[in-house]
């Protein structure tokens, strides 16, 4: 029986561990009770099976490296830009675009910002639409949020009670695309990462 070399790029040293047990299996086995040369290509051929399948998956890992570098490279251009996500906002002075999307049915609007501990640091009330609304970082007093990091949702109120509670979308400038183990994201100001697949609105950056 020939036995073929594997070919480049498989588990090589595995291969010749494998012949190597093998050869001792044949060499130690019961001359009244020899193991029948089916029973050899049996085990060469799963073996031969699962290094096949080693390759195939080491393969299909290299494809998506390079599936996610070209789309790294098709969002290169997004860098500079403002997408919209909901995420947290990076609040340093300026007014924030957000997008509010009440329930339908809804006769109030809440805006509930939090700090990165989860306490809530103001509660601001905005109109019942779905046009973009610029949330200026005040307080409850209306005094300027420090600058940093913050969470905002959107309460949808009907008849004196909240029916609903929505993480709030918001524009944030691009800063950076990167490849990670879920796939590329976004780095928007402030360190504040955004999967590409969460992104639903691109505009060019004021000014």
């Amino acid at each position: 029986m020939t036995v073929t070399s594997p070919a480049s790029g498989t588990p090589s040293s595995d291969y010749q561990t494998f012949l190597k047990m093998l050869t001792v299996q044949m060499q130690n086995q019961d001359p009244l009770n020899p193991m029948e040369s089916s029973e050899f290509a049996v085990q060469l051929a799963t073996f031969s099976g699962v290094e096949q399948q080693v390759v195939t998956n080491q393969l299909l890992t290299a494809m998506g490296n390079q599936f996610a570098l070209v789309g790294m490279s098709q969002l290169a251009g997004w860098v500079g830009q403002e997408a919209r996500a909901p995420a947290d906002v990076w609040f340093s002075g300026s007014p924030i675009t957000v997008s509010p999307n009440p329930v339908q049915g809804a006769d109030r609007a809440v805006i509930v910002v939090r700090d990165t501990a989860g306490n809530t640091v103001s509660r601001e009330e905005i109109p019942v639409s779905a046009e973009p609304y610029q949330w200026l970082g005040g307080d409850a007093a209306g005094n300027p949020l420090p600058a940093g990091r913050y969470s905002l949702s959107l309460e949808s109120w009907e008849n004196d009670a909240v029916v609903q509670e929505d993480r709030l979308e918001h524009y944030g400038r691009v800063v950076e695309v990167r490849g990670s183990a879920a796939g590329t994201v976004l780095v928007l100001e402030g360190g504040i990462e955004v999967p590409a697949a969460a992104i639903t609105a691109l505009r060019r950056a004021p000014g």
